[in-house]
């Protein structure tokens, strides 16, 4: 299984967990990204992981060549039983066909289709969605069908450490804020299209805060500082940044003791519907239909569509990585979703002053 995003694993949890309940016993190895190998194994979610650079992957041909190889050979020494090849990319099918296990599960149709000098390896052909439903959980779930296995676990559940939660409480402590009254905000995503402007954040923070008495934290990767900083900048309310602070075990801890997730459609909101928090998620040109949070109580949030386009030379409409539409969503619907999510999930407001 070759997994490159941490919301792809979160959803991948669930086929792990499944073939673990068939096949008591059974190994089972994640192909990923070399920073997600540590969470993958930290919460059983594989055997074993062997990580590969998504940077050389992407780096000149010797070093795409150098990191295949490398990532080849080390596949082939497992001698697996079954690959499933859940990415259905060129590199994660050339992966498959040398790997070349006995049986080999893969996408057919494919949803990037083969060129004429290309072919699909799989001897276990999957459709693009399992079980007849449209969430992208569903085209991770889709070998199970393709196997005749049970479809036994529905949601991603992953549950913290206790040492991660004693370490979230202990720094949740450090700053006066108490568990199960405050909301995560994670305004960063991989393109800066994906990512609603920070002043709104700021805005939508300051109103949420004024009606609850909810103290707000920002979390998000190292990289993400440009947001929380202009979060932090434009909001009235006191505001904790442990944005870059985080490693994803902690995170994952910190997130299961929020009140409520609010955030860009990304990785860590994922993470939070898996850890059971309540999730409001900001869409984009991605559907919610394929990429809303699932498992646990959630609004997601999206700009009337067809978009008239606001990220100008920015914008690539066609992908939803790298198109603006989420720059549209105005304060008050964010703000009236989060207010409607902590009502409906039964928190007296009050109780959060």
């Amino acid at each position: 299984m070759q997994t490159k995003f941490i919301g792809d694993i979160v959803l991948t949890s669930v086929l792990a967990k499944n073939l673990q309940l068939q096949y008591p016993g059974v190994r089972i190895v994640f192909l990923c990204e070399a920073h997600f190998a540590g969470f993958v194994m930290a919460h059983g979610i594989a055997t074993e992981v062997v990580p590969f650079s998504r940077a050389r992957m992407r780096g000149s041909p010797l070093e795409r060549a150098r990191e295949l190889f490398r990532t080849v050979r080390t596949l082939r020494r497992h001698r697996f039983d079954m690959t499933i090849d859940i990415t259905d990319s060129k590199t994660s099918r050339i992966i498959s066909e040398l790997v070349n296990a006995p049986v080999r599960v893969g996408h057919f149709p494919t949803e990037r289709p083969l060129r004429w000098h290309e072919r699909q390896p799989a001897n276990v052909r999957m459709k693009p969605f399992g079980f007849g439903k449209k969430h992208y959980l569903y085209r991770y779930l889709s070998p199970l069908e393709a196997l005749g296995i049970a479809l036994r676990v529905r949601i991603p559940a992953i549950r913290p450490l206790p040492f991660e939660t004693s370490r979230a409480l202990a720094l949740l402590a450090r700053h006066k804020i108490q568990p199960n009254a405050f909301i995560a905000v994670h305004a960063g995503a991989s393109f800066v299209g994906r990512r609603w402007q920070p002043e709104r954040f700021a805005e939508a923070i300051d109103r949420i805060a004024r009606e609850t008495g909810l103290q707000v934290v920002l979390v998000g990767g190292p990289d993400e500082s440009e947001a929380t900083d202009r979060i932090i900048a434009a909001a009235k309310t006191r505001v904790v940044n442990l944005a870059g602070m985080l490693r994803l075990e902690t995170l994952l801890a910190l997130l299961r003791e929020a009140r409520l997730f609010l955030g860009n459609e990304s990785g860590p909101m994922h993470i939070a519907a898996a850890a059971g928090t309540p999730v409001v998620g900001l869409f984009g040109l991605t559907n919610p239909v394929r990429w809303a949070p699932v498992g646990v109580p959630s609004i997601s949030l999206r700009p009337s569509m067809p978009c008239d386009c606001v990220g100008g030379d920015l914008c690539r409409r066609t992908d939803p990585s790298k198109a603006c539409c989420v720059w549209r969503l105005e304060v008050d619907p964010v703000v009236e979703a989060t207010l409607e999510l902590l009502a409906r999930t039964e928190m007296p407001l009050e109780a959060a002053v």
